[in-house]
This record gives structure tokens, C-alpha cells and sequence, in this order.
């Protein structure tokens, strides 16, 4: 049976483990210890199978937040890859893939009631972070998410990559310049030199070197005020979790 998270058929960096989300890795300086959160689901619907060894992550009591990585968010106001409050009480950090099926479909479902009911009332801050795991085509796309970023069309780089059918016609040269058309990037020369650019390349390796520092395998993954989820998961998961935080 699918699961609701994707993974590639060969890890593109060591990692010494194959769950889903793990959270155990160095966190900034500290480089402690923090415990797992893992899970796996066979579809939206039914609740997640718990790893013995790990504690569920759609339930905060049980999974809980790990102080240390709430350092990750950035909250720059400026961040042309993120979208709500700077101070928001409560930060999403994603890590994901533009070739996952299962970002596509959190993208497309999820996303938006995230952003209605809690980007738009200050609740609610969403950071992306690029984390391209299915080869040369996903780099390429995450770089070309960034070169729109830089011109403020992130976002609407974003809603194009991931609409019902644009994974399958591939992340080729071509195909991201009509990507970035269909964003409205104002300038197409500018994007295709930021594409091909050092900074994007050191921008997208920042954000992967995060994710597998975290000892994320696969994706979607998220942190939400330092509570790991795993997964496309329905909007209750991670209303759960988003409204715990925000009493917190």
C-alpha cells in the first residue's frame, strides 16, 4: 500500500537510518541527542502505524517539542521562501522535494486551508526548505524555485511546480523557463543566470544539509515549533499540532 511519504530509491547522502523523519542529529553547536519521531501511513485517512521505538508525531504529547530545533526557524522577514509573520507564535519549517507526489498532493490539499485559517490570522509562519532527493531534476527544480524566490515569485514557482500533472513533464531546462513564465517572473534572462548561479547552488545545498543533519530520509517532512511530522498528513494532523504550539 502507498505511503505518505516519498523516498528515493537510493538515499543521495549516507544516512544510518530509513524511517521516515527522524529527529537525533547535531542541532547548531550543541549537537545533542534529541530522540525520534517516526511514522509511516497508508493513506491520508487512518492513523498512523507508530515505530516501536518512536512516539507519534501527529500527537505533540506524546512526540513533544524539542526546544533546540525551534533555533532552526529563521523568522527573516525578508525570506523570499517563506510566507506569514516573521513573528509569528507558531513556524512550519518544510523540507521537501518538487518531484515528490506526496509534497504535490500537501501542496495542492493542505497547504492552502493551512494558509486560510492560520497564515492569514498572524498564527502561522511556513519556511520552505529545498530538499531535492530524486536526483539531478530535483536539484534543478529547487534552484529554479530559488531563482523565482529572488524576484518574489517563489511561491507562484511553487503552486506551478506542484499543480496535478506538472511532475510528470520532468524539470529540464525548458521546462523550468516555462515554470518560471507561468509564475510571472518579470525578468527571464535574470532568472535563468540565477538558476545556473553559485548562490543557488550553495542556497539548496544549506537547506539539504539541514534536513539530513536532522536525519530526514524522506519527504514531506516537517518541524512545527520543534515537533517533528512526517508525511502528507490531513489537515487535522496538523492542526493538532499547529493549535498545541500556539497555546504554548
Amino acid at each position: 500500500m502507498p505511503k505518505n511519504t516519498s523516498k528515493p530509491s537510493r538515499p543521495a547522502a549516507p544516512a544510518k537510518s530509513r524511517k521516515p523523519f527522524l529527529i537525533g542529529a547535531a542541532v547548531v553547536a550543541a549537537a545533542a541527542v534529541l530522540g525520534i519521531a517516526s511514522y509511516q501511513a497508508s493513506s491520508p485517512d487512518p492513523k498512523p502505524t507508530v515505530n516501536d521505538s518512536a512516539a507519534s508525531a501527529s500527537d505533540p504529547a506524546a512526540a513533544g517539542a524539542h526546544p533546540e530545533l525551534m533555533k532552526l526557524a529563521r523568522r527573516d522577514a525578508k525570506d523570499p521562501l517563506a510566507q506569514g509573520r516573521a513573528d509569528a507564535p507558531v513556524v512550519m519549517i518544510e523540507y521537501a522535494d518538487f518531484k515528490c507526489s506526496y509534497c504535490g498532493k500537501f501542496a495542492r490539499d493542505t497547504e492552502p486551508q493551512l494558509v486560510k485559517k492560520y497564515v492569514d490570522n498572524g498564527t502561522l509562519r511556513i519556511e520552505w526548505r529545498n530538499f531535492p532527493i530524486f536526483g539531478a531534476e530535483s536539484e534543478a527544480a529547487a534552484r529554479g524555485a530559488w531563482a523565482a524566490g529572488q524576484q518574489g515569485r517563489f511561491w507562484q514557482f511553487h503552486a506551478a511546480a506542484y499543480a496535478e500533472g506538472a511532475k510528470e513533464k520532468g524539470f529540464g531546462g525548458d521546462r523550468l523557463k516555462e515554470l518560471a513564465e507561468e509564475a510571472g517572473v518579470p525578468d527571464a534572462a535574470r532568472f535563468e543566470t540565477d538558476l545556473d548561479s553559485d548562490a543557488a547552488k550553495a542556497a539548496v545545498k544549506k537547506d539539504q544539509d539541514e534536513a539530513y543533519a536532522l536525519g530526514a530520509s524522506s519527504t514531506p517532512s516537517f518541524l512545527i515549533n520543534g515537533t517533528p511530522l512526517a508525511g502528507a498528513q490531513p489537515m487535522a494532523e496538523f492542526a493538532q499540532v499547529i493549535e498545541a504550539a500556539a497555546k504554548k
